[in-house]
């Protein structure tokens, strides 16, 4: 499966109501990683409406993230997560999930589902 197809599946996973942001995110990643499916929609089940209910990152972009401190196995990953971090703010605009959402500027600056494509697609624009 390309990064693409990946992104749009983690988008439809979202829009349609299976999984929240960070969920889908890690959903259509997990098997490039030494961890099951299940533990990581069990860990990233609390991060729905971004961390803190809006008030911190982007529950996609923490995916992402989780994603890839596995794909690293932990080296390197700090560096690289700054990319993943810079790459997402440059698609969707923002990283905290009540700026992306418009929640105090009533501007919604990216959706949730193109989000999750956004945070697949930054993590796959990394060499990793």
């Amino acid at each position: 499966m390309t990064i693409q197809e990946r992104a749009d599946a983690a988008a439809n996973l979202k829009a349609t109501g299976q999984c929240n942001c960070c969920q889908a995110v890690t959903k259509v990643l997990a098997d490039l990683t030494d961890t099951d499916e299940e533990t990581l929609q069990k860990m990233s089940a609390g991060f729905a409406a971004g961390m803190g209910c809006m008030e911190a990152t982007c529950g996609a972009l923490i995916g992402a993230n989780m994603i890839l401190g596995l794909r690293t196995k932990g080296q390197g990953t700090v560096r690289l997560s700054r990319e993943l971090l810079a790459k997402f703010r440059q698609k969707c605009g923002a990283v905290t999930c009540k700026d992306l959402k418009g929640a105090e500027s009533g501007k919604v600056l990216c959706e949730c589902p193109d989000c999750v494509r956004n945070a697949v697609l930054a993590l796959g624009e990394l060499d990793v």
